[in-house]
This record gives structure tokens, C-alpha cells and sequence, in this order.
């Protein structure tokens, strides 16, 4: 999957809940960022997730799919609140990708270990 249908399945999260806030803005932008994608790509994708709010774009390989629920979860952590809408469209992702929830907890377990460590001070 391209980083632009990346960052287009990010949105959709982001916007899932009917808005999207200072923090989600600052992590989509340092995505944006990250993936090197243009001003018009960024733009491109925000018409997709306003013209399809919650369709979301399914990778075909798992290492894709796994890849993209770590991205999911970040984006629907990036304001500290997650919203029932943010977490049926995660759920049912999970589901049509046919990942197991003993994996999507693993996944989440991992990803809440990394911020973890990644706020302790450094000694």
C-alpha cells in the first residue's frame, strides 16, 4: 500500500469521530512529514476522508494490515481520547482483516509498552 492510501486511512481515523484536533493535526503532519508527502497529496487525501468518512482502505498483505492498525491506534491515541465512533471503525477493520483480538491486544499492549519507555526518563 502506497503512503499516500496511508495517510488517507489515517484521516479517515482522525476524522471518525467528527473532528479532528490540535494533537491529531500534529501527528498527521509529522506522518505527512515522515512519508514525504506533498502539499496536494495532503490535500487529496483530506477530499478522500471527507467524501468517505470511515472507509477505510484494507492492505492485502498481513504485514501491511498489522502496520496499519499500529498506525490506527496511534492516530485514535493522538488526542487522548478515543471515541466509541473511533473505536467501532477500528474494530471492524480488525475484523474484515481477520486479525484475531488476541492479536489486536498484543499489538495495543506493545504499542502502550513503547510509550512507556519512551516517557521514562533516560538514566
Amino acid at each position: 500500500m502506497n503512503q499516500l492510501k496511508k495517510f488517507e486511512n489515517l484521516l479517515v481515523m482522525a476524522m471518525a469521530d467528527g473532528g479532528i484536533s490540535e494533537r491529531e493535526i500534529k501527528f498527521l503532519s509529522e506522518r505527512c512529514e515522515r512519508w514525504g508527502l506533498s502539499d496536494s497529496q495532503f490535500a487529496e487525501a483530506m477530499q478522500f476522508a471527507l467524501n468517505n468518512p470511515g472507509q477505510l482502505e484494507i492492505p492485502q498483505r498481513r504485514s501491511e494490515r498489522i502496520e496499519m492498525l499500529q498506525d490506527l491506534i496511534r492516530t485514535m491515541a493522538a488526542d487522548g481520547q478515543l471515541s466509541e465512533v473511533e473505536k467501532r471503525v477500528f474494530a471492524t477493520a480488525a475484523a474484515v482483516m481477520e486479525i484475531s483480538s488476541e492479536d489486536v491486544n498484543r499489538l495495543i499492549d506493545d504499542l502502550l509498552l513503547k510509550a512507556e519507555r519512551q516517557r521514562e526518563p533516560q538514566k
